[in-house]
C-alpha cells in the first residue's frame, strides 16, 4: 500500500493531506477519513482502517486530512466555517483528481460531527457514509468531556482556551457559539439515513454511546454497538471488527 503526503492550495487553503492507495493511476473510488478532535492525517485508525480497505479492493484510495488547527495545519484559531471549507475542498479535490463521483466518507467522533453537519447543510455527495463514535451533541462532549474547568471558565469570560487531549486545539467563543447555533440533532436526517451507519462503543468515556442511540432512533439510521468498546476503540479485535463492519456497509 502506496502512503503519500500532497497538499490542497486552493480556497486560501493549504490542506496537509495523506493519500493511501495501490497505485494512484488506477483510483476509481475515494473514501474521506475524517478524524476527530485534536487529531490528525497520521493517526493509526486511519491507517488501519486503510489497510484493510485499499489492500483487498481494487481501485479504492483513502485520504486522511488534517482540519483546521489539527497535525501540521498553520492556522491558530479553530472555526466551525472553516472546516466546513476544507471538507467541501478535500471532496472537490477527490473528483477532479480521480475524475470520480464514486466517494464515501468515514468520521470519528468530531469528524462524524461536521460529516453530518455537511449533509446537513449541503446535501449527501457520497454514497454510503460511515460514523465511529460520531459527537452528537458536540457542544456537550467539548463542554462535559474535553474542556477543563479552567478552560471553561476563560471562555464563559470571553477569553480563548486551549482545549483537547494529546494536542492541544485553540478554540474561542466563537467557536462555542457556532457550536450552540449548529445544533445537529434539530436536523431530520431521514433523506440520507438508509446511506448512514454508525458505530458506537458501549463503554465510550468521552461521547455517551446513548446519544448515538436516540439519534439512530430519531433519524431511523442503523447503530451498530460495539460492547465494551471506549471511545478510541483501543482493543484491536474490536477495532478490526469496526473496519471489517463499515467496509462491509459501503459493499466494496
Amino acid at each position: 500500500m502506496l502512503a503519500k503526503y500532497f497538499d490542497i492550495n486552493e480556497h486560501g487553503c493549504s490542506i496537509r493531506c495523506k493519500l493511501y492507495c495501490a497505485d494512484v493511476r488506477a483510483v476509481r473510488r475515494v473514501i474521506v477519513f475524517c478524524h476527530g478532535f485534536g487529531g490528525h492525517k497520521d493517526n493509526k485508525a486511519a491507517e488501519t482502517f486503510a489497510a484493510r480497505a485499499v489492500t483487498k479492493r481494487k481501485g479504492t484510495a483513502v485520504i486522511a486530512f488534517d482540519w483546521p488547527c489539527h497535525g501540521q495545519d498553520a492556522r491558530k484559531n479553530l472555526l466551525l466555517e472553516d472546516c466546513d471549507t476544507y471538507l467541501t475542498t478535500v471532496i472537490q479535490y477527490a473528483r477532479a483528481r480521480f475524475g470520480t463521483d464514486e466517494l464515501y466518507a468515514y468520521g470519528t467522533s468530531f469528524g462524524g460531527y461536521l460529516l453530518l453537519k455537511y449533509l446537513a447543510e449541503h446535501g449527501n455527495p457520497f454514497c454510503k457514509v460511515a460514523l465511529r463514535c460520531p459527537a452528537i451533541d458536540m457542544l456537550g462532549t467539548l463542554l462535559d468531556a474535553v474542556a477543563t474547568n479552567e478552560d471553561k471558565t476563560n471562555l464563559a469570560n470571553g477569553k480563548p482556551a486551549l482545549v483537547g487531549f494529546d494536542r492541544k486545539v485553540r478554540i474561542g467563543p466563537q467557536f462555542v457559539e457556532a457550536l450552540r447555533e449548529t445544533d445537529i440533532r434539530a436536523t431530520a436526517f431521514f433523506d440520507f439515513a438508509d446511506d448512514i451507519l454508525i458505530v458506537h462503543g458501549t463503554a465510550d468515556e468521552v461521547v455517551p454511546f446513548g446519544d448515538s442511540e436516540q439519534f439512530a432512533d430519531d433519524n431511523v439510521i442503523e447503530l451498530v454497538p460495539v460492547e465494551g468498546a471506549d471511545h478510541r476503540f483501543r482493543d484491536p479485535k474490536k477495532m478490526d471488527f469496526a473496519v471489517a463492519r463499515i467496509i462491509e456497509f459501503y459493499g466494496l
